[in-house]
């Protein structure tokens, strides 16, 4: 899959576990409000799982299922263009639908997404979030919370891969220690971990080969996949 540069600087927010759960409530509870009564409710895998399965719980519902489309990769790779890589496995022709993400960025997946839906015959299909960016093309029916200025936003579910990227991208462009590595994190991304989170994440780098380690400092060895 074609990939797009990572970028040396990139303003990020780390979302916790305990802020994610609140979004994801607030979701639940503008769609209650909004007199909408799904029949079942749709993950975009993987960033909607999280969000979806407490989107259920607070909606009393069962019937959760999901499709996985690509279009952003690791740590802000993306993919030359959204598409729908495993479709859905059930019927839903007649449904009240409730998709669920985690954002909504160019709006191009979202897109995608409702085309693909609406050419399976549900009822009714919405949209909801828990953050959108108003620079996005594609507005949500229910969003938790507005983005107004662009920046990468990290959740906890994806920490350990954004976190790959990112280290990759600053080992590729010269050696250095752990020391120095955590400083260009929080210089370059706001990314600021737990020295165990960054010491994990270095070793999984090293198994897969990605980076190797010599006389205390870390070396790029190969763009990095995914897997």
């Amino acid at each position: 899959m074609k990939s797009m540069t990572i970028p040396s600087k990139v303003a990020c927010e780390l979302i916790t576990w305990e802020r994610s759960a609140q979004l994801s409530r607030t979701l639940a509870k503008k769609v209650i409000e909004s007199g909408y009564s799904p029949d079942l409710v749709i993950a975009i895998a993987r960033g909607g799982f999280v969000p979806a399965r407490i989107v259920c719980d607070h909606l009393l519902l069962n019937d959760l299922t999901s499709i996985k489309v690509e279009h952003w990769g690791i740590a802000t790779r993306k993919s030359e263009k959204a598409r729908i890589k495993y479709p859905l496995s059930m019927d839903i022709s007649g449904k009240k639908v409730l998709v669920v993400d985690d954002v909504t960025d160019t709006g191009e997946t979202m897109a995608l997404i409702l085309d693909y839906l609406r050419s399976l015959s549900p009822l009714e299909t919405r949209i909801g979030v828990l953050h959108h960016k108003a620079c996005s093309q594609f507005v949500p029916d229910y969003i938790a919370e507005v983005q107004p200025e662009w920046r990468w936003i990290v959740y906890p579910w994806a920490i350990y891969e954004d976190l790959a990227g990112f280290s990759s991208k600053i080992i590729s462009e010269g050696a250095l220690d752990r020391k120095d590595l955590e400083s260009a994190l929080f210089d370059r991304y706001c990314m600021r971990v737990g020295r165990e989170v960054l010491e994990d994440v270095i070793a999984l780098l090293i198994m897969i080969g990605e980076v190797k380690e010599e006389n205390g400092l870390l070396l790029h060895s190969h763009s990095l996949s995914i897997r």
